[in-house]
């Protein structure tokens, strides 16, 4: 059964999913649709075009869909999807694409702490973790169980890649390569995210892969390519070592070193 309490103003053309609960204050808008077993704690705001999956908690102040805040938009449609089981702590801030029929896409799982913030057109992937103020400028790519730390900041058009780690109060203006831990400011790679990487259970193997490749692109006196050379030449093929080559060959902004 659905629940609507009575001080929520729900347009009339949001589509509302079985199960969900809709608590006082909150406000969703027009265009606005909102999947089963939903929580909205109160004075949540959904602004549309907005589709949520299911399973999703919102808690109080957050504020999901608005419009873009890049200074190129001029109200064209422009979307936001979120898929199923994400937990929206107080004050997060979510907003959509910039261009007209752009979206910003969240994934399954995601856990996003107080006051954290993910901009127009940016593309986050599943069981992410975003600690407190961990924000994302407009058009970042977040890969699937990276972690942000709290008070962190990501420059736009940058990627974060699966299984990295960025400390506390970290400037990101580069890539930050997968299964690496990034921290300071500016940035620097500190070594690859070994505790994270044996809590999801990757093997002594993967991680001894890792640890080679961490060797050659940071502590050689080679340069990237020259490295990424030497990777692929030298180590074996693996899943994380040619999902790693693999993210550096495609980075715009070159990789934090």
């Amino acid at each position: 059964m659905t629940l609507i309490h009575p001080s929520a103003v729900v347009d009339a053309s949001a589509v509302i999913g079985e199960g969900t609960e809709i608590g006082p204050f909150c406000h969703i808008g027009a265009h606005v649709e909102i999947g089963s077993e939903c929580r909205l704690l109160g004075h949540v705001t959904i602004a549309g075009p907005t589709k949520i999956g299911p399973g999703n908690t919102f808690y109080p102040y957050t504020s999901i869909g608005q419009r873009s805040q890049d200074l190129k938009y001029a109200g064209e449609p422009t979307h936001l999807e979120i898929g199923a089981g994400n937990s929206f702590r107080e004050f997060c801030t979510v907003n959509r694409g910039t261009l007209p029929d752009t979206r910003t896409v969240i994934g399954n799982h995601g856990n996003f702490l107080a006051y954290s913030h993910i901009a127009h057109d940016c593309t986050v992937g599943d069981h992410v973790i975003f600690s407190n103020n961990g924000t994302l400028a407009g058009h970042v790519l977040v890969e699937d169980y990276a972690v942000i730390g709290g008070l962190s900041g990501v420059h736009q058009f940058c990627r974060i890649g699966r299984h990295a780690i960025i400390g506390g109060c970290t400037k990101i203006v580069q890539d930050v390569p997968p299964y690496m831990i990034a921290d300071g400011n500016p940035a620097e790679i500190r070594g690859v995210n070994q505790v994270g990487l044996e809590r999801r259970g990757f093997s002594a193997g993967d991680v001894r892969v890792l640890r080679e490749c961490y060797r050659l692109l940071y502590r050689s006196n080679l340069n990237v390519k020259q490295a990424c050379g030497q990777i692929a030449s030298e180590i074996a093929t693996a899943e994380v070592r040619d999902h790693l080559l693999d993210f550096i060959e495609k980075s715009q902004r070159g990789i934090v070193r």
